[in-house]
């Protein structure tokens, strides 16, 4: 099913949504396989009597091993290079893994079998080959993890050809949008922002709804959605900061300014035509981004906008980003760290001078 054929009314976490699809996929193809670090249960715990201790750090594939069996929910040991290097060569010969990189900045540990071996494998063989590979890795602050485990980094990714890569923003855009990866002949990085784990939806609630279907469904992939419509300012958001631009949107509608909210979902592919609709029709957009601001997602959509709409424009598009620095482990750092709903509206009040 699609995601436009299927409606519902269920709330449920976004955790929930990513393991209610991972065992609907497992269960509907059984080359679907799972790895990673703990998300069995521990390695070598199962000696000991102890199954599914953890379902990964997260506990998004909890009950799997006791369903699926150790062949398919495979825990690994402590390198990503390992693990995801054999995620690579299992999506190569036949099976459709899902890897979990736990954390977005582990990346350089295994960089090369992802940017040299998944991104490139089918292009290099001349399309004899797929790479038929789910890499979920989870980004964003979630309080107190600090420089090495709060990291958002999708920028990275999305620089090289043959990766996509997908950021869900709430229940019902993680299950259909992780559906849709698992099942794509192309490697996905799927992208999990830590604050929206227990999420059951934005507030206020988007054009699409938030109800999630019990029944598979797939949203597509490259393919952005615009959850409110408003006709004086364009807010883009990625992930988290698309709940952030809701929350400022209503804000600014009390002050009499009307924001269009675009939840971009797909970094690569990117849909071009919807961000560049949108600000046509406001003459105005914010960027909110959560990534650093050097050579990031927010400095190319801000070129996409300036290239191609730039004869629409009012004012210049605004990016909203971290600062250049590192992530602090301090709780009061983060919360000034990030792009906040204050921060929105201010920058939208400017826009409208």
């Amino acid at each position: 099913m699609t995601s436009s054929s299927v409606k519902s009314d269920r709330r449920i976490t976004y955790l929930k949504a990513l393991n209610e699809t991972l065992d609907q996929e497992m269960g509907r193809d059984p080359s679907v396989v799972l790895m990673g670090e703990d998300v069995a249960g521990g390695a070598g715990k199962e000696d000991q009597g102890i199954v599914d201790a953890w379902g990964g750090a997260f506990g998004f594939s909890k009950g799997l091993i006791t369903k699926y069996g150790p062949e398919r929910v495979r825990d690994t040991p402590i390198s990503e290079t390992g693990f995801i290097g054999a995620a690579v060569g299992a999506a190569a010969t036949g099976l459709r893994p899902i890897a979990e990189l736990m954390f977005v900045g582990f990346y350089g540990v295994c960089a090369d079998q992802i940017t040299n071996n998944a991104a490139k494998m089918h292009y290099m063989f001349g399309g004899k080959v797929t790479l038929p590979l789910t890499i979920m890795t989870n980004i964003g602050i979630r309080g107190g993890q600090a420089a090495q485990h709060s990291e958002t980094l999708y920028s990275v990714f999305t620089h090289f050809p043959g990766l996509k890569c997908v950021v869900p923003s709430d229940p019902y855009t993680a299950k259909g949008l992780l559906a849709a990866s698992i099942r794509d002949d192309d490697p996905v990085v799927y992208f999990i922002h830590k604050r929206l784990m227990s999420s059951q939806g934005i507030e206020p609630e988007p054009l699409r709804g938030s109800g999630v279907p019990e029944e598979p469904y797939v949203v597509p992939i490259g393919k952005a959605d615009v959850v409110k419509e408003g006709s004086d300012v364009t807010i883009v958001g990625i992930g988290h900061t698309t709940a952030v631009g809701m929350a400022a949107a209503g804000e600014l509608e009390d002050a009499g300014i009307s924001a269009e909210v675009v939840d971009v979902l797909s970094l690569s592919p990117l849909d071009e035509d919807t961000v560049l609709s949108s600000v046509k029709k406001t003459r105005r957009v914010i960027i909110a981004d959560e990534d650093y601001p050097r050579c990031s997602i927010s400095g190319d959509i801000s070129a996409l906008v300036i290239e191609q709409a730039f004869d629409y424009l009012d004012a210049p598009p605004v990016r909203l980003t971290p600062p250049h620095a590192p992530i602090p482990y301090s709780r009061a750092l983060e919360r000034i760290y990030n792009p906040s709903k204050d921060a929105m509206v201010e920058a939208a009040k400017g826009l409208m001078e």
